[in-house]
């Protein structure tokens, strides 16, 4: 996805509330905010991109609802990460007693808090750099353990809380280790073309 990054500092500094209200007026449009409160505005996904995204939300939907550990999120989901940036992962899980200790109307709107899992599937015009970049972002903010997928090249990234970057180059699965206690990716349906 091509992102276009906005500093509207100079002018405007957008409260949490307008951020939000910017987003509800805007549906078909895509908006992040780093840290440093500029806007991030994204293009969607390919159809194939999109494909797999779906196939892999269906997966953790369908494991979920058996372990019923937590809540499972797509990449409409915008989360307020603790260092003020508001970031949407393709695919994104939270633990259940850590969704229920929020207050119903921060599920409503942005919830401020950071997944305990996350996943960013790459797309043809991504860049990987600045995916990488927004992984490690993901790390710094609590979030347990991410998956980078590059579905081209069938390179995965494992991002763990205070480890270093683990690279697999074209793994048949991935376990979700102690924090998806369970579940199992087959990437088959990820890499096939």
């Amino acid at each position: 996805m091509n992102a276009i990054t906005i500093n509207l500092k100079p002018v405007i500094e957008l409260t949490d509330e307008q951020f939000y209200q910017l987003c509800r007026k805007n549906p078909d449009v895509k908006f992040e905010r780093n840290a440093l409160g500029e806007l991030i505005i994204m293009s969607p996904t390919g159809g194939e991109t999109g494909n797999r995204n779906a196939e892999i939300i269906i997966d953790f939907g369908i494991w979920n609802r058996q372990t019923k550990l937590g809540k499972v999120f797509d990449s409409s989901t915008g989360f307020k990460l603790p260092n003020a940036a508001n970031r949407s992962p393709d695919v994104s899980w939270i633990k259940q007693e850590r969704w229920d200790a929020l207050t119903s109307k921060e599920k409503e709107k942005f919830p401020p808090i950071a997944p305990d899992f996350v996943l960013e599937l790459i797309d043809a015009t991504d860049d990987l750099q600045k995916t990488q970049e927004k992984m490690q972002e993901y790390m710094n903010n609590q979030v347990k353990l991410g998956w980078l997928i590059d579905r081209k090249t069938r390179r995965v990234e494992i991002y763990r809380q205070g480890q270093e970057v683990e690279v697999l180059e074209a793994p048949k699965e991935l376990s979700g280790e102690d924090v998806l206690p369970g579940f199992v990716l087959n990437l088959q349906t990820v890499f096939q073309s």
